[in-house]
């Protein structure tokens, strides 16, 4: 007869942790609120929008919140740089009023919407601004980590006044040389009431001060993982004008056969597209360009048709689908049925049994992304599901939309990076190939995993376990198998774990 025996465990208090969204990764313990200081024209919503995106592909769900947003709703008809002068008290009102909104507005997004980062996207240039945001997040026990971007060159803030600034729709009926004029003056306004952050006056305040787009970093008292995570982000991330090429490897033998994973060679059209990839790649004339690929021999052979040397990536590897490996979607349906609803219904958290998710992909690929942010011309040659979340990444696109995200096989796209999104160049190198793409389906299940009984293999380590002050020696005997039971089929909010003894 079978032996049971419980072991309980603390129930974790719903009003200590309110509820989250399903397996959504919990970075922070409190709240963070990223503020922006700096003169305009400095970079600070180019930081911010790269930041956001950043965080939220990572899993950190983050919003930016604009004050120049803001004060255009109120003050719909923008004159001239006078509205920014610091004596203009009626102005000086409306900004005030402007900051208050955005705050309250910061606050809802945390209470209300689970967000976990805000970017506060504005000059801040005031130590009585910065004052106000401070006691606003102590008052609520959110955290605050300063952003200040800091430019004396004057081609740079030239060259961002050009391509950002004057395109703003402040600027929409001007004149470009007077747009250029109105707002030097603008920044002249700023400079009147400019306080930068100070490394003794401000020692107590976390922040890191970013000099000339990069050339040089002081950075203050990080407190936390999240903090560290966006410290050796923005040290990593340049402005230089670059391109980022994304190919999948040429159609291989099992996508010819309708099977997923695996690591086959190329087949005949798949080494066809390999040839075509190399001509295509030499007309472009990339200057020092780079090539990766996986390890994977697929990838390996459509690079080996360019005759330059390139670097392989484990981390690029397709994604690891378990004990579906090398199965046709037709025969995991069929063997599988409930595993594949499942995965219809959440493809982006849901991981193939003894496999991965795309959520575990993302995180695989990050030292990928940080190695991209740093590196000028490349190309990349990996799978579909790194393809999707590499451009996922680079596109702002939600983990919802990341798994359907179209990666055809023997295309190349070119992706740009410009001051606040990315240009998209998609090349057909016309070489047929089957289509190795599922759509969205248009129904969707509420599902959950039933209750399961797995086999436990490391018996021999439970056999000096205690519950509380019992052995569980005594209760194991001369078995050989024993079976964990779940009594709750969502492991994460389980509270009794019941032995089940052979």
């Amino acid at each position: 007869a079978a032996s049971i025996i419980s072991l309980h465990q603390p129930c974790l208090s719903s009003q200590l942790f309110p509820p989250q969204s399903a397996s959504r990764p919990q970075f922070t313990n409190c709240p963070t609120m990223i503020v922006m200081v700096g003169l305009p024209a400095r970079g600070k919503t180019y930081i911010s929008k790269k930041l956001t995106r950043y965080l939220n592909w990572i899993g950190v769900p983050t919003q930016v919140f604009n004050l120049g947003q803001y004060r255009r709703e109120v003050v719909q008809t923008y004159k001239n740089y006078e509205f920014f002068r610091p004596d203009n008290e009626d102005a000086m009102k409306i900004r005030r009023a402007c900051a208050s909104s955005a705050l309250k507005d910061i606050g809802n997004y945390f209470t209300k919407e689970q967000g976990q980062v805000a970017v506060f996207d504005a000059t801040n240039t005031t130590r009585e601004r910065r004052g106000v945001i401070i006691s606003f997040a102590k008052e609520r026990g959110y955290k605050v980590f300063f952003i200040e971007s800091v430019c004396d060159d004057p081609e740079i803030i030239e060259a961002n006044i050009m391509q950002v600034k004057l395109s703003s729709p402040d600027y929409e009926n001007y004149d470009k040389e007077e747009a250029l004029v109105d707002f030097l003056k603008r920044i002249d306004c700023y400079k009147l009431s400019y306080v930068p952050l100070d490394e003794e006056k401000d020692r107590h305040l976390s922040f890191i001060k970013i000099f000339n787009v990069g050339s040089r970093y002081l950075v203050n008292r990080v407190q936390d993982h999240i903090q560290s995570r966006i410290v050796y982000y923005l040290m990593n991330i340049h402005v230089t004008p670059r391109s980022i090429y994304l190919s999948r490897h040429g159609e291989s033998e099992l996508n010819l056969l309708g099977r997923i994973g695996g690591d086959s060679g190329l087949s005949s059209q798949g080494l066809k597209y390999a040839k075509a990839l190399a001509e295509f790649i030499r007309g472009q004339s990339i200057k020092d360009l780079k090539v990766w690929t996986s390890h994977m021999k697929r990838t390996i052979q459509t690079a080996e048709a360019l005759g330059v040397p390139y670097e392989q990536w484990k981390a690029l590897n397709e994604i690891d689908a378990g004990v579906c490996e090398e199965m046709m979607y037709e025969e995991i349906q069929a063997t599988h049925p409930e595993e594949f609803a499942l995965r219809d219904q959440d493809k982006y958290r849901y991981r193939y049994p003894k496999g991965e998710s795309y959520e575990d992909l993302v995180h695989r690929l990050e030292p990928v992304i940080m190695e991209l942010e740093r590196q000028e011309n490349v190309l990349v040659i990996c799978h579909q599901a790194v393809m999707r979340c590499l451009l996922a990444y680079f596109l702002d696109k939600s983990a919802d939309d990341l798994p359907y995200l179209k990666c055809p096989l023997h295309t190349v796209l070119k992706l740009t990076p410009l001051a606040y999104g990315c240009k998209v160049e998609s090349f057909y190198l016309n070489i047929q190939a089957v289509n190795t793409h599922r759509d969205r389906p248009t129904v969707r299940r509420n599902l959950r995993r039933h209750k399961h009984v797995f086999p436990l293999r490391l018996w021999i380590r439970l056999t000096n376990t205690k519950v509380g002050s019992k052995s569980l020696r005594p209760h194991l005997g001369k078995t050989k198998k024993f079976y964990l039971f779940f009594s709750h089929s969502n492991f994460v909010d389980m509270k009794v774990i019941h032995f089940v003894l052979n």
